[in-house]
C-alpha cells in the first residue's frame, strides 16, 4: 500500500496547487490514500467548510490539522460529523470532533505537542497509547504529529516505533531532510513541509513578519500569492499485512 502525506496546505495558493499536482501524482504513483494537514488551508490559519471541500475536490481523503483548527466555528460541526476531517486527539475530553478515524483500510490518528506550543494538552504519547487499544486488530496506522520541537516529534516516533507505520512531523512548513525507517519498522520524517507561496515565510507575506520581529507590537499577517508554490509530500509504502513501512521517500514539487 502506497500512502500520500501531504505537508500543511496555507491559503488558496496552497489549494491550487493541491488541484493542480495531485491528479499528475495519482498518474505518475498511484497512491491507495491521500492523506494532508487542512490546518493553514482557509486564509493561512483555519479550515472552513467550504475550504475542506476544496481539498476533498481535489482528490484528498483525509484532512489533519492542529492548533488553528478551532478558528472558524463553522468547521465544528464537520469536524462532529463523518467527515474525513480530524483534529489533535490530545485536546481535552469534550472538544469538538475526533482525533482518531479509519478510511480505506488505515487508520489514522493525528496528535499535537506540547514543547512551545498550548501546554494544557493531554500527553500525545498517552493518547497515543489509548488511542492503539482502540486499534488492535488494524494494522496501517498513521500518525500526524503536529509539533514544534523537533526532539518532542523524534521522541513520539521512537516511543511508537513498530506500533504505528508512520510517524509524520507538520506545523513548521520546513520540510526536513531526515525520512527513513526505525529499526522496528515505523517510517518517520519530523516535518513533512508546507504546499504554499515559495516566495514568503512559512507562507505569509514577508514584510508583516520582519515588522512584527522588529517592532514587538501585533502585526496583521497575510498569506502570500507571490511566486511560484512549493509542495511537500511524502510517499509511504507499508506491507499491509505487517503494518509495517517499507520505504519512505520525499516527493516535492513546484508549481509556477
Amino acid at each position: 500500500m502506497d500512502i500520500l502525506v501531504i505537508g500543511d496546505v496555507v491559503g488558496r495558493a496552497g489549494r491550487r496547487a493541491l488541484s493542480s499536482l495531485i491528479p499528475e501524482i495519482r498518474r505518475s504513483h498511484n497512491p491507495d490514500l491521500i492523506i494532508a494537514n487542512g490546518e493553514n488551508a482557509a486564509g493561512g490559519k483555519g479550515l472552513t467548510p467550504t475550504t475542506a471541500d476544496e481539498m476533498f475536490d481535489a482528490g484528498v481523503e483525509i484532512i489533519t490539522s492542529g492548533n488553528h483548527i478551532w478558528r472558524y466555528r463553522d468547521i465544528y460541526p464537520v469536524l462532529d460529523s463523518e467527515a474525513p476531517v480530524l483534529r489533535p486527539l490530545n485536546y481535552p475530553q469534550g472538544a469538538p470532533g475526533r482525533g482518531v478515524l479509519t478510511h480505506g483500510g488505515v487508520a489514522a490518528i493525528n496528535l499535537m505537542g506540547r514543547t512551545f506550543m498550548p501546554d494544557d494538552l493531554d500527553c500525545p504519547f498517552r493518547a497515543a497509547d489509548g488511542a492503539l487499544g482502540t486499534l488492535r486488530d488494524q494494522k496501517v496506522i498513521i500518525v500526524d504529529m503536529h509539533g514544534e520541537a523537533t526532539s518532542e516529534k523524534a521522541a513520539l516516533a521512537w516511543y511508537l516505533d513498530g506500533r504505528v507505520s508512520a510517524v509524520v512531523g507538520s506545523h513548521t512548513h520546513i520540510p526536513t531532510s531526515d525520512a527513513r525507517i526505525l529499526p522496528k519498522g515505523t517510517a518517520f520524517v519530523t516535518d513533512v513541509g508546507m504546499v504554499g507561496p515559495r516566495d514568503s515565510i512559512l507562507g505569509i507575506e514577508t514584510r508583516p513578519v520582519i515588522e512584527a520581529f522588529l517592532s514587538q507590537l501585533p502585526t496583521r499577517f497575510t498569506t502570500s500569492e507571490r511566486g511560484p508554490v512549493v509542495f511537500n509530500a511524502v510517499l509511504i509504502q507499508v506491507d499491509e499485512q505487517s503494518g509495517r513501512a517499507t520505504a519512505i521517500e520525499r516527493l516535492d514539487r513546484e508549481v509556477p
